[in-house]
């Protein structure tokens, strides 16, 4: 008694349906190359099924390397010339043609499917990957947004978002982004792995340990070597400071409600007070060379503007002038639309403070030394820009006790001893002239304690 018909002996019947069934059958199993087997026999006996060519797109997709994916865009290439207007086929060939490194293509693809369909969030993903490959960063950071505003809780929309916001700089936002979702998929090491870049971006070393250490349980082994030389770099590092990355995010996304915030509802007070104090303690009223560190908008510029203009004649010959930095480069864009400041740029404080040697009468920090931890640098570089005789203005959030020298706040600022604001202020060859107490703004509806100093270079 003979056997009954096996599946190789059922291929060999040009019966397009079983052929079909039996494509499927391997493909939904996993068993890619036998469903490659079944579609090219569809596909031969039927040259002009655009199902059965996607179908086989579908299956070679599924192969591994290279060879496989060019098959299956020459199988998709079939697939949409039967059926232009086939709107999946069409996005699954621009997928299969960026994997295959043919970016343009791809891009040109999805710009046609994004004109008929701009709610897709796979055409917006797709773009972004496209975009980001061909060094158009911001375009694709707003492909990414658009992608995840689509479909919030899409893993790889987010996952990409969140690469590109840190990529970016923003690594605040980036955080804030992939949180939730490393909650969500707790054993995926690929968004552990990028939290912990993001949190080491913020210099928050115990957040990254606890999130790489979480990524090395489940990467497979090529992922383990970078995050082992992350985990290694984290453990051997340290710093005291809050990372320019997080100060710049923060402020850039503040920008635009930053004056309403500040002012309105925080009671926002820091420049006029270090105005009331520069005009007790400091005996020049007008054409001061004077520096605005972490000017934001220009808040401290509009109260200290008019000690930058000469009266009858300029101090000592030389003209006043009003310059600000800050880090936010949309913050400084704010204050440019002032027009109060001489000069604007975007930068690091104590770097700027480091650039020219006695090129400023008086420097005013209000409410920036909250993002500082250890003050020694900043007054030795205060020391280093101010003329002879010249004056330091600040505000500072005050410890109410001595003890540690500074802390970090759960507000993620600094608080300052005021132990450590003078002994900081007289290393670096200052003379204290005035330090108070003050209430620079209002937090969680209460009054924030702070410091007023104001202090004096030596050779004055």
């Amino acid at each position: 008694m003979s056997a009954g018909p096996s599946n190789e002996g059922a291929l060999a019947v040009p019966d397009p349906e079983q052929l079909f069934r039996y494509g499927y059958e391997r493909l939904y199993a996993g068993d890619f190359p036998g469903a490659v087997r079944g579609f090219h026999k569809v596909c031969a006996a039927d040259p002009a099924n655009g199902e059965a060519w996607a179908a086989l797109g579908d299956a070679a997709a599924g192969l591994d390397g290279d060879p496989g994916q060019r098959d299956a865009a020459a199988a998709y290439r079939r697939a949409v010339a039967i059926e232009p207007l086939n709107w999946s086929w069409r996005l699954q060939l621009a997928e299969v043609m960026l994997r295959c490194g043919e970016t343009a293509i791809a891009l040109s693809i999805y710009d046609a499917l994004k004109s008929e369909r701009s709610d897709s969030a796979a055409v917006r993903l797709g773009l972004g990957h496209c975009l980001d490959g061909l060094g158009r960063r911001d375009e694709a950071l707003e492909e990414y947004r658009e992608a995840v505003t689509l479909r919030p809780d899409d893993r790889e929309a987010a996952l990409a978002l969140g690469n590109a916001l840190q990529a970016a700089g923003d690594a605040l936002a980036s955080v804030e982004l992939l949180q939730p979702l490393a909650r969500r998929y707790e054993e995926d090491a690929v968004i552990h792995h990028a939290l912990g870049r993001g949190w080491l971006a913020l210099r928050e070393p115990a957040k990254a340990l606890a999130a790489l250490r979480r990524a090395r349980v489940n990467a497979d082994a090529g992922e383990v070597v970078a995050i082992d030389r992350l985990i290694a770099m984290t453990e051997a590092g340290g710093d005291s400071d809050l990372s320019a990355a997080y100060v710049r995010a923060l402020f850039d996304r503040y920008a635009e409600r930053f004056d309403k915030d500040l002012v309105g509802r925080l009671g926002y007070a820091a420049p006029d007070l270090l105005r009331n104090a520069v005009d007790r303690v400091v005996p020049v009223r007008h054409g001061l060379r004077i520096l605005d560190l972490g000017c934001g908008t220009g808040l401290a510029g509009v109260v200290f503007r008019g000690l930058a203009d000469p009266a009858a004649a300029p101090v000592a010959g030389r003209a006043g002038r009003l310059a600000g930095v800050d880090l936010s480069p949309r913050m400084v864009e704010k204050a440019r639309q002032r027009g109060l400041y001489d000069d604007l740029w975007v930068g690091d404080v104590i770097e700027a403070m480091e650039r020219d040697l006695g090129a400023w009468d008086l420097l005013v920090a209000a409410d920036v030394l909250v993002y500082l931890g250890d003050l020694t640098p900043v007054f030795a570089a205060a020391a280093h820009a101010l003329a002879p005789g010249g004056w330091f203005a600040a505000t500072a959030e005050r410890l109410p006790k001595d003890g540690e020298p500074f802390l970090l706040g759960d507000t993620r600022r600094y608080a300052h001893a005021e132990a450590h604001v003078r002994s900081s202020a007289e290393a670096a060859g200052f003379t204290v002239r005035l330090m108070e107490p003050c209430t620079p703004r209002r937090e969680r509806g209460g009054p924030v304690p702070g410091l007023l100093f104001v202090v004096q270079r030596a050779g004055g």
